[in-house]
């Protein structure tokens, strides 16, 4: 028995070594790709740290075989995590520099382009006293974000191209101008509604801090000063304030809004069938020139049904949409996809994903099983058949 017991020690201490060989001895594969994220507080980076993740795992390189670094390759706002930032885009470029920028690179993705405010920076790197009232949460003044002209502008030569897009949400909301929004959409052909949404574990005020403070105080002047909910459910947001709340049970029957992907596409990109989805979303629509991937669905009961009926918000709407054709290549995720607090030691671990279920719990608001069981598998897929259209 005890001779058992140390050959399965012994197994379980080398598999990471072998799984690290097995990586480690991959081909890689050269695919140059520009990184947009505007959002990264600490330098970390875990607004794009997910894609980078996809990126290390299956061993893509830049042209000069060179790997992915996280901390370095993207464009947008690099903090140095001792106060100071600087900022890495291509705004001052001219339209010849674009165009060369265009043909160096094989695809695009921007990631989260909402930005960095004052409030959350403060708090971040200030070392002010703890008597300082926190305005994290708060609606503070931009230090950088939104897409700018010369960012669609970007896009448009890429596509003209015919390389690989993907954009996700924040990539149009605010604080993008909404004359940049508008070009954007109708290149693309889709349409967003004015309203974005969010699950939340509680929405008792005194348990969640996580809660916005300008989220509260809307609701209130909106809603004859009542704040009712204590359950979990989902917030909306319109891009003029308006808020409404779905609550658990009270609006809802299942409280975390649900990603259905068709069965065509779920063996496509190897994602399940329904994958619930807890974090930041967009509600956005499209037309026949985009191809509807999977939806999301809000599973209301009669008086929940009534509350969004109300106010124009769809029970469903599309999650990821694509446009693949001869003339351009396309990807959006209504999601704040990219946004997972996944190690990225892990990424230079072959098969580590069959051993993924170890790393998240039963938490509702846990993000990691949609990285590991839908963002991967789907991002994986898109690369690894642009890729083979290159060659």
């Amino acid at each position: 028995m005890r001779k058992i017991i140390g050959i399965l020690l012994v197994i379980l201490l080398i598999s990471p070594l072998i799984l690290y060989v097995l990586w480690f001895l991959s081909p890689t594969k050269s695919l140059n790709i520009l990184i947009l994220d505007k959002t990264v507080l600490e330098s970390k980076g875990q607004e794009h740290r997910s894609f980078d993740w996809v990126l290390i795992n299956e061993k893509y390189v830049h042209s000069k075989n060179i790997a992915y670094n996280l901390k370095n390759d993207y464009f947008g706002f690099f903090p140095n995590d001792s106060g100071l930032f600087r900022i890495k885009d291509f705004n001052r470029l001219n339209d010849k520099s674009l165009d060369s920028l265009a043909n160096k690179y094989d695809m695009v993705y921007y990631t989260d382009l909402y930005g960095i405010y004052k409030g959350e920076w403060n708090k971040r790197y200030s070392k002010n006293s703890p008597n300082k009232v926190d305005n994290s949460l708060e609606h503070t003044g931009k230090i950088y974000g939104g897409m700018t002209q010369t960012e669609f502008d970007f896009l448009k030569k890429m596509k003209s191209l015919n390389k690989l897009i993907i954009t996700e949400y924040n990539s149009i909301e605010s604080p993008t101008p909404v004359g940049i929004r508008h070009q954007f959409e109708n290149e693309f052909n889709i349409k967003w509604t004015g309203w974005i949404g969010r699950y939340f574990e509680t929405l008792d005020t005194l348990k969640n801090k996580e809660l916005p403070i300008w989220l509260k105080r809307n609701y209130l002047l909106q809603h004859k000063s009542e704040w009712p909910f204590k359950k979990s459910g989902i917030v909306f947001v319109r891009e003029d304030d308006k808020i409404e709340i779905l609550e658990n049970e009270t609006h809802l029957l299942i409280d975390v809004p649900i990603i259905h992907t068709d069965s065509k596409f779920m063996k496509y990109y190897h994602v399940p069938a329904e994958m619930k989805y807890p974090f930041w979303f967009d509600i956005i629509s499209t037309n026949e020139k985009n191809t509807i991937v999977a939806n999301y669905q809000i599973n209301t009961n009669e008086t929940g049904h009534k509350l969004l009926k109300l106010y124009g918000i769809p029970e469903t709407f599309p999650s990821v949409i694509k446009h693949e054709s001869t003339d351009y290549k396309f990807y959006y995720f209504a999601g704040d996809f990219c946004d997972n607090s996944i190690g990225i030691k892990t990424s230079k671990f072959k098969w580590i994903e069959h051993f993924s279920q170890f790393s998240y719990t039963s938490d509702p608001q846990e993000r990691k099983s949609f990285f590991w069981n839908y963002y991967r598998p789907m991002t994986k897929k898109i690369l690894s058949e642009y890729y083979k259209d290159l060659k």
